[in-house]
């Protein structure tokens, strides 16, 4: 007799993980309250391959990789060149993209552009689940994103979709969001695991047989991450995050998996009234434009992919409100817990008494500094803040800061060097031994002919050397 409990089955409806026997949290995202029954598969008996009877096993003929046309997969333009930049070059007939952000971001509005520029090539076929034809149509006069190639529809259900990209047969398909695609006859409620994955795999399937580009816009959780079951992640060709502050006009779009191109790039957009204005040149965004120096502020340069990007970091430190009283520590745009550490790092190595201080610091344009290279900025607007002495000149800093207090070596240094130069900055404090270590085999890019060469590069190997290297001291 069969087993009763065998035919029963528990998916977790956050990250997918199954189980034979329900469990009040799960075992795969620890999440509660999440674990609940589905339905079994149905299990196809094995059978030996069609080639045992004599009957044909492959589609096509194996051949060399040097015969293979790589003309199907060349990639085209979209019209918005920081998208096609993040791309790598354009849009991959038949691939399928997953563009993922935060609500209000501008996923709809980058979309729409792109799909008014596409249009002007062929059709394209935009689908609205969240929204109505008309608030589409508003949004893209708002916007200027009008096309008579551009088709749009609002519907839920995944066949509505499908007979859609029949009647339009379009060259490139939106799906705004896959979260709210519904698949007749399949159990879950729509944006759940097993819907999602039904229904963008649904999607490939005409999108590979087509040749038809596909781009999904998904949610993403509280945490930051892409909503819905990790197996989306791997289906799909390409993953792009956009990303933003909402009260800020920055808006950036990284390139978290890419198949026809490089991950290490980033498109930066301006977020305005018209719509969003791809910028090719963002470093002003980051940059103060006071005529005179403030204590407690220093100019960095970080690498976002292969782009270099001026930005400045501004300190405050100011005493503690009581004796009592937990110092503070506050920051924007910045990791708090490197803020913490270089705090600590000033206090202890270089004789900075900031441990009894309320400590501030922020970026400026809402852009977001975690990589370790700025962390000698950090450091030396702290140590400017708290001797109330301005950095003299127009300084660049870029380094690792060490628990040993030591400045540690970065990659790619003189990009960033060459980039400040470009804006006019002559004096720059980078770590000694920056020409031979990572990044250095670009240093002619610096000192090549036809450029102004820094009048001034400092190399330090301690907290203590840049400080008194920034500060005059």
């Amino acid at each position: 007799m069969s087993n009763s409990s065998a035919a029963a089955l528990y998916r977790c409806a956050d990250c997918g993980w199954q189980t034979r026997k329900w469990t009040g949290r799960c075992g795969g995202c620890q999440a509660w309250g999440t674990v609940e029954q589905a339905a079994m598969p149905t299990l196809a008996r094995t059978r030996l391959p069609a080639a045992r009877a004599g009957g044909p096993l492959a589609s096509s003929r194996a051949l060399p990789i040097t015969e293979v046309d790589a003309r199907a997969a060349s990639a085209r333009p979209t019209g918005l060149d920081e998208l096609d930049r993040v791309l790598g070059g354009g849009l991959v007939p038949g691939a399928v993209v997953l563009l993922a952000g935060e609500p209000g971001v501008g996923k709809s509005t980058l979309l729409l552009e792109a799909g008014a520029l596409v249009s002007e090539s062929g059709a394209v076929l935009y689908v609205t689940g969240e929204e109505s034809a008309a608030q589409v149509r508003l949004r893209a006069d708002r916007t200027g994103a009008l096309g008579r190639n551009l088709f749009i529809a609002a519907e839920t259900e995944l066949s509505a979709v499908l007979a859609h990209v029949e009647a339009v047969r379009p060259q490139l398909l939106i799906v705004d969001s896959v979260q709210t695609i519904v698949a007749p006859g399949v159990d879950g409620t729509p944006g759940g695991v097993t819907q999602i994955r039904e229904v963008t795999s649904a999607l490939m399937a005409v999108a590979k047989q087509q040749s038809l580009t596909t781009v999904l816009v998904g949610h993403v959780t509280k945490d930051g991450a892409i909503a819905g079951p990790r197996a989306l992640e791997h289906l799909v060709d390409v993953v792009l995050h956009f990303e933003g502050d909402r009260h800020a006009q920055l808006r950036m779009v990284r390139a978290l998996k890419n198949r026809f191109g490089p991950t290490d790039e980033v498109g930066c957009f301006e977020l305005g009234e018209g719509g969003l204005t791809g910028l090719p040149d963002p470093s002003g965004l980051f940059l103060s434009q006071r005529g005179f120096h403030v204590p407690g502020t220093c100019v960095t340069v970080t690498l976002e992919g292969r782009r270099p990007l001026m930005a400045e970091v501004q300190t405050l430190v100011a005493p503690c409100a009581g004796a009592e009283i937990p110092p503070r520590r506050v920051t924007s745009g910045l990791d708090p817990a490197r803020v913490g550490m270089i705090t600590a790092v000033l206090q202890r190595r270089a004789d900075v008494k900031i441990g009894r201080h309320d400590v501030y610091a922020a970026t400026i344009g809402g852009v977001r500094l975690s990589e370790p290279a700025v962390d000698l900025s950090i450091a030396l607007a702290l140590a400017s803040a708290a001797a109330d002495l301005s950095v003299a000149g127009t300084v660049v800093a870029v380094g690792e800061v060490g628990l040993a207090g030591e400045v540690r070596r970065v990659p790619g240094v003189a990009r960033r060097i060459a980039e400040a130069q470009r804006l006019g900055f002559r004096r720059a404090i980078v770590p000694a031994g920056w020409a031979t270590g990572p990044g250095g085999a670009d240093a002619a890019d610096v000192r090549g002919p036809g450029q102004q060469a820094l009048t001034d590069v400092r190399e330090v190997t301690s907290i203590k050397d840049a400080i008194a290297a920034a500060l005059g001291g």
